[in-house]
């Protein structure tokens, strides 16, 4: 039993919270985070640098501590009201990227895109192909008006992507919508 505690301890990654991120330490275990999961992105000095809902999302999974200014871990709860905070949107965000993640797809942001994450299919890494989808999150109770619907729209087609709406009721459960477009 004393084993297995010890290798779960060695496999938890420390960072540190920046403002609008997330960086690891520079470890074997940070890398391993990106190379065979995909999270992050890596930097120059051997680091690992990661969006909120990655390290939320990698937070609430145990594989992560993420410490404050003064080297004080951050518990889940309180990482996650300081990244709604800085992300209005971010628990709607948060339950489309967990979602995806726990069904086995590597998830990116798409900020350049104009969307909020691109979607790579099932053993599909960044660099081996293209991402499949586009996701723009939404809540359930949100309005979306056909301006903004198409606007969506001409990024996944622009994109040669397609569209996917991760709709996000009341009990955070999410409802995929696939929209592409169709010659009659």
């Amino acid at each position: 039993m004393a084993k297995k505690k010890e290798k779960k301890e060695q496999e938890l990654v420390t960072s540190l919270f920046l403002k609008e991120r997330v960086v690891t330490e520079n470890s074997n275990a940070a890398r391993e985070l990106n190379n065979q999961s995909v999270f992050g992105t890596p930097t120059a000095d051997g680091k690992v640098q990661l969006s909120l809902v990655e390290a939320h999302y990698l937070l609430e999974k145990g594989r992560m501590k993420i410490l404050d200014g003064r080297n004080k871990a951050i518990e889940p709860e309180k990482f996650l009201r300081k990244a709604q905070k800085l992300e209005p949107n971010f628990w709607v965000r948060y339950c489309v990227y967990k979602d995806l993640r726990n069904r086995g797809y590597v998830v990116k942001t798409a900020m350049k895109f104009g969307a909020d994450f691109r979607v790579y299919d099932r053993g599909i890494k960044p660099g081996e192909d293209h991402a499949k989808w586009v996701v723009f999150p939404v809540h359930e109770a949100s309005e979306l008006t056909w301006y903004e619907f198409s606007a969506k729209n001409r990024v996944a087609h622009s994109t040669r992507k397609r569209l996917l709406i991760g709709c996000v009721d009341e009990e955070a459960d999410v409802t995929y919508w696939e929209i592409r477009w169709v010659r009659p």
